[in-house]
Parts: C-alpha cells; structure tokens; sequence
C-alpha cells in the first residue's frame, strides 16, 4: 500500500544519493513544450533537490512514444511517471496487467475528489481505485466554422444532424464544401464518428456501445453508421491526403465553412491570425449540446519506479490547481478540475470550462477514453474501409466482430 510522499522515507535509498525524477512524455513542441516546462518550473521550486529528467519522445502524435513506453515497461524499467491518455488507453494496457499502482490516497489527502467532476473520476478509476491525474481536458465534439461564410449565406450553427444536413445541402448548392475533413490518419474520421454516435444515440447510448449495453446492430447504432455515411457526401474530395490541421485550414482559407474536430483546433487557429468570434466560430457539435466529449493527457505511478517519492510529488503538482492553471493556458487545454481561475483562459477556453463543469462527461473513443488500444486500432481498421465502400451492412458488422474482439476487458470493470 503506497503512502504519502512525504511520510517515504528514501525507499531504500542512500541518503547521499542524487534525488531525480524521470517524465516521460511525447510533448517536444511548441504550446505543450511550454506547458511542461511550466510543470516543471512549478515542480523545481517546491523541490529544488530534485533533478528533472525530461524523457520526451517526438513524432508520430504519441505513437512512438508509446512504442519506447512499451520496451521500457516490459523490460522492468519504468520511467517514474509517464503521459497517457486518461482512461482505458491506460486501464486496459497497464492497469490490468498489474503495471501501476493506485493513486486515490493523493485525491484523499489532498482533498482533491470534490474538484474533479463524478463522470471523469469514474473514466480514470478501475475497481473503485484512481489510477491516473488528469493534468488536463481537450473536448472531442466541437464544430468549428468559418463566420464569414455562414453571415453571407444567413446560416447559424446547426444544432442538429438535421439541421447539419440542411446547412450541408445549402452550402453545397451554393458551390461551397461544407464539412472539411483530414483523415490521412485514419483517427480523424473516428473523431467525427464519435460525434455522430453522440448525437444520434445520446450520452448513455453512445457509452453503451464500450460496455456492451448499445449493440453496434441495434437500431440506434445503425441509424449512427447511417448518418455518418451521409454526412461523407459533403467532405472535400481530397480528405485522404489532408491531416487534421489541412482540414483546419479549409475552414481558415474559406475552402470549407466547417469541421469538427477536438478544441487543438482554437490553437491552430489563433497560431494563424485568426481570432476568436470574429473570423471563426464555434459550437458543440450537431446534437451533442449538454454532453462533454472528452479526452485527458494524464500522468500515474508505474510499478517498480526508481524514485517514487519524488513521482507521487509530480503526480500530486499535476492533478492540483496550480499545476493546472500554470499547464493549461500554455497547452491550449482546459483544467480538468472544476476550480480552475478563469481569468487565465480565453474566450473559447472559458465557454468549455463552463460545459465541462455542467454537462454531461463521455470519453472519447478516437483518443483512448472510452475503449482499449486494441479496440480502438480494430475500429480505426473498420473505418478505413467504411470511409472508401459507404457500406452500411458491412460496416456494422465489421463493428460488431470489433466490440467482440476487443469489448470484452470492458465488461470487467
């Protein structure tokens, strides 16, 4: 059983012996370079003793980092605390192999639970233990949409799938593409997915499709494929060589009116000139309003870390208020506490404090909330060629052999 940091003696340690402190991440650029080294400002003068080793791993939107995670951790050598997505990209890779060690005592003593909302401390607990700090919260279910075009053509946010349609059918005719989509990395058009699901099964019936409780044939489901299918009628022909950011930046150009993707988007765009409420808007993605789409960086406590004491002091500093406060505004996030100073943030980011502390909370499947890794690689896989055939049929069993193959760690829990 772990103990507090401070209650560690030196685990075994010499007492002369260098104290360090290993994190391990895939944070190499630009707004989340910055934030960690806010971390670490903030982590060096509470522990001056400590000698920060910043093991960070670049390229591939995490993947080689998990890569390099996955040799360290089989060969017995963890780093002290590492990045991960909250939720079961964790939970089902690490948690129920018996890699990690729970970290409720530091919401405990700290007294941190009541600033955490309950939808969220259930996507990072296993078996009624917490085993993950949140360090921050992006919001999967976004539309952002280019305000020019919509004021010329009299258009407002659909609020709806139908309403998207109708906005679509619009827009189409009048020579515009509606909906800009980047999905060279095949995740982006699960992103749009999960959205689609949200809006036409609602926050129980989308969190059913991960516990078994929504069947992917059901009626609900299928009308979700159905939807989604149709919505591809109105991309850009080219959404297979574009990545996120070029979707991103059809909207920017006015190539595009709309795209929905996670709230990185605000960031790119401001990086661009553009600024908020004046060349582009934003909204909750058609039909999810009162629901939280989300997704968390967060960092636990390995099994077998060298310097554990000093890890439950980094975990500590990432799930506090302070650390927070002094990450998010870098990174382009949101905290994923409640009590987060608003003054910090700006226009965009504040509206999603505000939904994040009152809406509805679901985890996002396209960045390891809501399913395991290998789920999630199978739907990725299904989706791949539901994008290129528009097969409702197949897909819908192809999702089916996928929740078979992969759900059943879910039902565990």
């Amino acid at each position: 059983m772990l103990v507090a940091a401070a209650a560690l003696p030196a685990l075994g340690q010499p007492e002369d012996e260098s104290k360090e402190l290993e994190i391990f991440s895939w944070w190499t650029a630009g707004g989340e370079a910055e934030g960690l080294s806010e971390l670490y400002r903030q982590y060096s003068t509470r522990h001056p003793e400590v000698k920060i080793i910043n093991a960070t791993v670049a390229g591939g939107g995490g993947m080689n980092a998990k890569a390099v995670l996955v040799t360290r951790m089989q060969g017995r050598n963890p780093p002290d605390s590492f990045q991960v997505h909250a939720g079961h990209e964790l939970i089902d890779t690490w948690v129920v192999a018996g890699k990690m060690e729970p970290i409720t005592f530091i919401f405990e003593d700290l007294g941190y639970l009541q600033a955490y909302p309950r939808g969220l401390v259930d996507i990072i607990s296993w078996r009624e233990e917490i085993y993950s700090a949140p360090v921050n919260i992006h919001r999967s279910n976004v539309l952002w949409y280019n305000k020019p075009i919509f004021a010329r053509h009299g258009l407002r946010a659909p609020g709806s799938i139908d309403e998207l349609g109708a906005v679509c059918r619009k827009l189409s005719g009048a020579g515009i593409t509606p909906l800009a989509l980047g999905d060279n990395g095949i995740w982006a058009a699960t992103h749009l997915f999960e959205s689609v699901a949200l809006a036409c099964l609602g926050s129980e019936g989308y969190r059913g499709l991960w516990d078994g409780s929504t069947p992917w044939d059901s009626p609900g489901a299928r009308q979700a494929i159905a939807r989604f299918i149709s919505l591809l009628d109105y991309v850009n022909s080219d959404h297979a060589a574009l990545s996120w950011d070029g979707a991103a930046q059809y909207v920017a150009d006015g190539k595009a009116a709309m795209t929905i993707m996670g709230d990185w988007v605000e960031g790119y765009f401001k990086a661009k000139g553009l600024a908020p409420g004046e060349q582009f808007g934003w909204a909750a993605s058609p039909g999810t309003a009162g629901s939280f789409l989300m997704l968390s960086d967060s960092f636990g406590l390995p099994k077998g870390a060298k310097h554990q004491a000093e890890a439950i002091d980094w975990v500590a500093l990432c799930a506090s208020r302070e650390g927070q406060d002094a990450f998010n505004p870098k990174k382009g996030s949101i905290p994923a506490r409640t009590d987060g100073d608003p003054r910090l943030y700006d226009a965009y980011l504040r509206s999603a404090m505000a939904d994040f502390a009152g809406n509805r909370i679901v985890p996002s499947v396209a960045h390891g909330a809501a399913a395991s890794e290998g789920w999630v690689n199978q739907i990725n896989q299904v989706m791949s060629t539901l994008i290129t055939e528009k097969n409702l049929d197949d897909a819908v069993a192809g999702f089916v052999q996928a929740a078979k193959a992969g759900g059943g760690a879910l039902r565990t829990r």
